[in-house]
């Protein structure tokens, strides 16, 4: 029995191999390996896609939030809200400057974070909100951005998720002070290594991340800043670039793809992703939720089905925050979700076969449960 994959990178490489060979020669001939003419272009290109005004590649995901934020004046001992059921990168962006992350509970329907939640953590010391737009979906940016604004704090959006998702027609990563993509190749869009984009229409704090990825200098050798290295490599942005141009298509298709795995899935007693109105979603991932998560991975995984748990321990939970002093059932709706989540196979590449296959083996073990 053939397995089905949670991602085909292999399918997606076949499909645009000419493309991105094209593009890695023009790197390669231009001698060009730091920053130069690729990188550029494709901040050009993907500040159009957004339609923000600067894009400014960097070395990851972590680091654009790092760095989004040290630009946006967080300092060391100031506050962050974040939602406490987010990939840890969130967190030790915040804590790679000093600052203290504040976690939030999640909504128990979409799992953003939840609104109702950020207004009671916010004291004096608190300087930004992250909110993060998980699994493809936008979180409740209307609502966010009315509490930051009544409070006078920055929004950092965590977009590392939303490649191409929007919030009533606005793109995710262009609401708050700066958005902060992650190019890691499991991505919508995904590069061949590791990548990351901040992107803002905020000049001063564009020449700010500017300088910082790049030693902190303004111009050759003459440094403001204590900067980093933390520069997208040519060749990483030459891959985007191709890919970027397919990225709308292969929403769609994901979108398509989880249309079909929730109405075949519809009336088995499962948590099928559900879909806020107000937000399109690009599925970066397609979770299922049912009490009998484990079990259900070990049936799938004998049936050479691959699945994912995205995440299965909360931030708080995690032996590097435990001094953040939360106890077991601090945040009970991420510690929930976090033992009844699944992630099914999900790329643009799926084919109506491989994702009948997976529903069926579902609704088997389902039946047979009851």
């Amino acid at each position: 029995m053939n397995t089905i994959p949670l991602l085909d990178l292999k399918a997606e490489y076949h499909v645009i191999q000419d493309a991105v060979r094209s593009a890695i020669d023009n790197v390669l001939e231009s001698g060009q390996f730091i920053l130069g003419e690729a990188v550029e272009q494709f901040e050009r290109n993907f500040a159009n896609y957004l339609g923000i005004r600067h894009a400014i590649g960097v070395g990851s995901g972590l680091d654009a939030l790092r760095l989004a934020l040290e630009a946006a004046g967080v300092r060391p001992g100031d506050n962050v809200i974040i939602p406490a059921n987010t990939y840890i990168a969130t967190a030790l962006a915040v804590s790679a400057i000093g600052a203290q992350p504040v976690l939030v509970d999640c909504r128990e329907d979409t799992y953003q974070i939840e609104p109702e939640l950020i207004q009671p953590a916010i004291t004096h010391r608190t300087k930004a909100i992250i909110p993060v737009h998980l699994h493809g979906q936008a979180a409740d940016m209307a609502s966010i951005m009315a509490i930051a604004e009544a409070h006078g704090l920055d929004v950092i959006e965590d977009a590392a998720q939303a490649h191409g998702a929007r919030f009533s027609g606005t793109p995710c990563g262009t609401f708050g002070r700066a958005g902060c993509f992650s190019f890691y190749p499991s991505k919508n869009l995904g590069a061949y290594g590791d990548g990351g984009m901040v992107v803002t229409n905020d000049d001063e704090l564009a020449d700010r991340v500017r300088q910082l990825r790049n030693y902190g200098q303004r111009v050759k050798n003459e440094h403001i800043w204590k900067g980093m290295n933390s520069r997208l490599d040519a060749l990483q942005a030459a891959v985007l670039g191709v890919k970027l141009r397919l990225l709308d298509r292969c929403n769609e298709q994901r979108a398509a793809h989880a249309a079909r795995y929730s109405k075949t899935l519809a009336g088995q007693g499962l948590g099928v992703p559900v879909l806020d109105p107000r937000s399109t979603h690009i599925f970066h991932v397609y979770v299922l939720r049912t009490s009998n998560r484990d079990e259900l991975r070990a049936h799938l995984s004998a049936q050479s089905i691959q699945t994912g748990i995205h995440y299965p321990i909360p931030i708080h939970m995690q032996t590097a925050y435990l001094d953040l002093g939360h106890k077991q059932g601090a945040f009970p709706v991420a510690e929930r979700t976090s033992r009844e989540i699944l992630s099914l196979p999900m790329f643009p590449d799926l084919t109506d076969a491989q994702i009948d296959r997976v529903a069926d083996a579902i609704i088997a073990f389902s039946r047979a449960r009851h």
